[in-house]
């Protein structure tokens, strides 16, 4: 019996759920330096006396930051190894937030929110890479909604840090919580073991056997003494041409295509709703409350996504989630009352922050082993493009007459777009290996 196959065989139990918690808390960390800035810029604006252009600059080099750290930890994650990659990034970000607290001007604090971009950026296709390569067909779908759900845990930490330290200790101190992540490395290091499918890629075969021995005798099966090896991919070297060959040219146009389109609404909807319903007259967006709300709506949108993801396939999951919320960003373009604002904006986190559950399965399903978490990094990387552009056009459009629902009626174009991309694009993954879908 091949490694891979007795990963495959391994009952769903305490190792997989360590796995997801261990891995979750740094997405939860990752998420909660992401949602901080948004929260803090207010205070900071004021503070420092920034101009709007100066205010949109802190937010975009974040994005720049993710952008070639995607890249760059993909693929480094490939020659590596994922959780060298995953600890690695997680140290940076951390560090360089805690560094922001003590930034004496604006060019300091946008060096160090650039490295916090390459970290937070890096972190997360490398982390959804490693938890994939470990979880049985059957249930890798919902895992990995899962996973992405410790997202709306680690926003409402940055919403909780906001509410409680800010006003009292300042942005600064906000900060230096951000930087607390960076104690957990070590917890990551000794809790969790590195991708099979990369030490075999690298000819690491002994350490792998070892691995799946100790989990076999933790899951209390049989412990397979010899070591048969399948190869995990066709090639073993890593190129960006590779993602542009049979067959994973198509793959790769759907993936940047559909990252591109949620990460331009998601970022265009959510950093930006509470300037443009301040515009509108909504004062309701001022209220701590009513951002605790969408950010509570989300997480019972992750939990559908990781039930239906395995019930209906990624494929039709992901489409449903992107008309839905293209509906829901119509009529919230069109509400004109507190309660119409609050019924759509929940639904609209609801089927967004669900369908990001969806695509982060979806992804890493794309590839083999030697370009996944190469691939992966792609993909988000383009996505993070998006949320360089999006303030530019949202800012602009929101200058004009009607603005508030031209820009609603922008992302729900948007979203009708990505849905579609899935349907013409998209195979069904669901219940196959990584071996057999990526080939």
């Amino acid at each position: 019996m091949d490694l891979l196959l007795r990963i495959q065989r391994l009952p769903v139990g305490r190792f997989h759920y360590r796995l997801l918690v261990v891995v979750g808390l740094g997405w939860l960390f990752d998420a909660m330096d992401t949602g901080l800035i948004a929260f803090i810029m207010t205070r900071l604006a004021e503070d420092w006396q920034l101009l709007p252009t100066q205010k949109g600059w802190v937010v975009s080099v974040g994005f720049v930051g993710m952008a070639i750290g995607a890249v760059l930890a993909g693929a480094v994650a490939d020659r590596i190894g994922r959780k060298t990659v995953f600890v690695g990034t997680l140290l940076i970000y951390s560090i360089a937030t805690a560094l922001c607290g003590i930034a004496p001007n604006l060019m300091f604090l946008l060096i160090f929110r650039f490295i916090v971009g390459l970290g937070l950026g890096g972190q997360l296709p490398v982390a959804v890479s490693l938890v994939s390569e470990y979880i049985p067909a059957k249930v890798r779908g919902r895992f990995i909604v899962l996973l992405e759900s410790f997202w709306g845990l680690g926003w409402l930490a940055a919403a909780l840090i906001a509410y409680f330290v800010i006003p009292s200790h300042g942005w600064q101190a906000a900060f230096f919580i951000g930087g607390i992540p960076a104690v957990y490395a070590l917890l990551v290091w000794y809790a969790i073991p590195e991708s099979i499918p990369y030490l075999i890629m690298r000819g690491k075969t002994e350490k792998a056997h070892q691995i799946i021995s100790n989990l076999e005798r933790e899951a209390n099966i049989e412990v397979v003494s010899t070591i048969e090896v399948l190869p995990v991919s066709q090639q073993s070297n890593i190129s960006f041409a590779q993602l542009w060959s049979p067959p994973f040219a198509k793959r790769t146009l759907m993936l940047w295509l559909i990252w591109f389109g949620i990460v331009y609404s998601y970022y265009g909807i959510f950093t930006w709703l509470p300037s443009m319903l301040v515009q509108q007259g909504f004062n309701i967006v001022k209220s701590f409350e009513y951002t605790l709300i969408l950010i509570l709506a989300q997480l019972p949108g992750y939990l559908a996504a990781a039930w239906l993801v395995e019930k209906w396939g990624r494929k039709t999951t992901l489409a449903v989630f992107m008309a839905a919320c293209a509906v829901s960003a119509y009529f919230f373009g069109q509400a004109d009352s507190n309660n119409g604002i609050i019924a759509w904006g929940c639904l609209l986190s609801f089927f967004n922050l669900g369908a990001w559950g969806v695509l982060y399965t979806y992804t890493p399903e794309q590839y083999p082993a030697n370009i996944r978490a190469f691939g992966s990094g792609w993909a988000s990387a383009i996505g993070r493009v998006a949320g360089i552009i999006v303030p530019l056009v949202v800012t602009h459009m929101m200058s004009a007459a009607g603005g508030f629902n031209s820009v609603f009626l922008m992302f729900t174009a948007v979203f009708l777009a990505v849905a579609a991309v899935v349907l013409l694009l998209g195979e069904e993954t669901r219940g196959r290996t990584l071996e057999d879908i990526s080939r």
